[in-house]
């Protein structure tokens, strides 16, 4: 029996999977089987079931919601690892769009540029890959985000907010009113640009029905951003991120050199913002100006809260249900609602009203998101003062897990003292206590 007990304690299970590898691995075997199933399985369903995804999962809105993945993914950067306060992160998307669209269009037809692009050589205007577009369209953004970061992070809580509102609504108006700028036409005005160039694989060009290998880029973008941000996270910087936004003081009396970090913060949130800008437009063929409204950098904050400031994949999944229900979820639940009751009811007009309410909710009942981030759940339910007095906490007294570590410093204290003193002292003491 001795002999079993061992080896019973050296049985490991056979597919032992590291903690950390849970959420990556989750996240490819999801990827893989929406891939199976919109490739393989939902072509082959009768006439029912293929209405049924076309009407309440069509292959269109998870690419739109993986393009929000992408740019909530960078709001979390600034948000909830930083914990800087962003209303105005929609700016780097359109940024990150019209790069798209100035290199991947006819748009500037005066020139003939073309390196490795999506159409053919005698086309007019710059036409660059896919690939190249979406580096250029990191590293401009990131650009701008150091340039709109550095007047505006000395500020903080309700200022930095105001400031980042500000700029929000300056870049979209730039680009609203772009087609004349000292006589040169840098947006194209209201009308936009379009269309943009396809994205090209090796000699294949994605048409705008190749939804399904779209889909494969759009989960691979979303993956190098997820693996980035918790590289980020483990690192140096992403530890810096985390003390500033705990304790700003503290972190700088460590050390922490508050405004260059805060800088790397805007511009790597910044680098997500332009991957998903490029994303979009090639979704939608084209680049738009009032696709690029202030509602989106709220709905791309809700996403955040909802899902979990601070944590990847909670992020990820708000992004996706928010993203769902605001594009079909809400307006086919209205369609069928209508259809059941006979009724005229505008539910996608009351879609602010339903994330507002889920907001307030979860502020009442769960603070910390769906998903929340291990560090933020144990900040929001420690017990405050007013919670503690609440349950007749005696506030004067000693914590109690201080008790025990302040029992033995004294009682150390008393041994150092009795025998620097020697031997003599303590007889007098002991002498002194049996006169007593």
């Amino acid at each position: 029996m001795a002999s079993e007990a061992p080896s019973r304690a050296r049985r490991k299970p056979g597919l032992a999977v590291p903690h950390r590898m849970r959420w990556p691995l989750g996240y490819t075997a999801a990827a893989l089987l929406v891939f199976l199933a919109y490739y393989y399985w939902i072509p082959n369903l009768g006439p029912d079931g293929q209405t049924f995804f076309r009407n309440w999962l069509p292959l269109t809105s998870v690419n739109e919601a993986l393009v929000w993945v992408i740019c909530a993914l960078g709001l979390n950067i600034v948000v909830g690892y930083a914990g800087l306060l962003d209303l105005g992160f929609v700016a780097f998307w359109a940024l990150g769009g019209y790069t798209a669209g100035w290199l991947m269009s006819s748009f500037f037809y005066q020139v003939n540029v073309h390196i490795f692009g999506g159409s053919l050589g005698t086309v007019p205007g710059i036409h660059v890959s896919f690939w190249l577009v979406l580096l250029v369209a990191g590293a401009f953004c990131a650009l701008w985000g150091v340039i709109i970061g550095a007047p505006t992070l000395r500020l903080k809580s309700d200022y930095l907010a105001l400031v980042t509102l500000g700029f929000g609504e300056i870049i979209p108006q730039v680009f609203t009113n772009g087609d004349d700028i000292g006589g040169f036409n840098l947006t194209n005005g209201t009308k936009g640009i379009t269309p943009v160039d396809p994205i090209g694989v090796g000699s294949t060009k994605l048409g705008p029905f190749d939804l399904v290998w779209k889909y494969l880029i759009f989960v691979g973008i979303a993956a190098v951003v997820v693996f980035i941000s918790l590289r980020l996270r483990e690192g140096r910087l992403g530890r810096a991120w985390l003390a500033i936004r705990e304790d700003e003081l503290a972190a700088s009396m460590m050390g922490v050199p508050l405004m260059r970090t805060k800088l790397s913060a805007y511009a790597v949130g910044a680098v997500a913002g332009g991957l998903a800008g490029v994303a979009f437009a090639t979704h939608v063929g084209g680049v738009l100006p009032d696709r690029f409204n202030f509602s989106i950098s709220i709905t791309l904050l809700a996403m955040v809260v909802l899902g979990g400031m601070g944590n990847v994949w909670g992020v990820m999944l708000g992004a996706l249900v928010l993203a769902w229900v605001n594009s079909t979820g809400l307006p086919q639940f209205g369609t069928s609602f209508n259809e059941q009751f006979g009724t005229d009811i505008n539910f996608p007009s009351y879609n602010y009203l339903l994330f507002g309410g889920i907001l307030v909710l979860m502020m009442l009942f769960r603070r910390e998101g769906i998903l929340p981030e291990s560090r933020t759940r144990l900040v929001l339910h420690e017990p405050s003062r007013t919670d503690m007095e609440s349950l007749h906490a005696d506030m004067e007294a000693p914590a109690p897990e201080l008790d025990e570590p302040l029992q033995t410093v004294v009682s150390d204290a008393s041994e150092e003292t009795a025998v620097a003193e020697g031997p003599e002292k303590t007889v007098v003491a002991d002498g002194l206590g049996e006169k007593a």
